[in-house]
């Protein structure tokens, strides 16, 4: 017998989880009833993505910059972009480092930041700021 959703209560008793390749949190839905243990991506696009080397590499950049820097610090997520694609190629880094910084924030390994303020990562639009979480 599969899990039957209706209402907070059954939204509690289903497990939250993280896409494994944008870091975004994976929504319940009534069609992976029968498989949910089993979901590791949020859509077909990042199961297509994946977790590339680039995006390790992105993961590693942001806690070396973040190493560097003292605990309440914070990073944005164009500085790592820009060391792993130089002046030319950052660009196209941004969402990926973008994704690295959720995927981290999952991790428990930091926080995402706008004005100052602790954001959902799902759902922050515009610029973020990356932090170590506290411990």
């Amino acid at each position: 017998m599969g899990r039957q959703r209706g209402g907070a209560d059954a939204a509690a008793s289903v497990d939250e989880r993280t896409c494994a390749s944008c870091g975004r949190r994976i929504e319940w839905r009534a069609k992976w009833a029968r498989d949910w243990d089993a979901v590791r991506y949020c859509s077909d696009a990042c199961r297509r993505r994946g977790v590339r080397a680039v995006d390790r590499q992105l993961e590693e950049e942001i806690r070396a910059l973040l190493a560097q820097r003292a605990a309440s610090a914070t990073i944005c997520p164009s500085e790592a972009a820009r060391r792993i694609g130089g002046d030319d190629g950052w660009r196209e880094l941004m969402e990926p480092a973008r994704r690295a910084a959720r995927r981290l924030v999952a991790a428990g390994e930091v926080e995402i930041t706008q004005r100052g303020q602790v954001v959902d990562p799902s759902t922050a639009k515009g610029p973020i700021r990356i932090r170590r979480a506290p411990r």
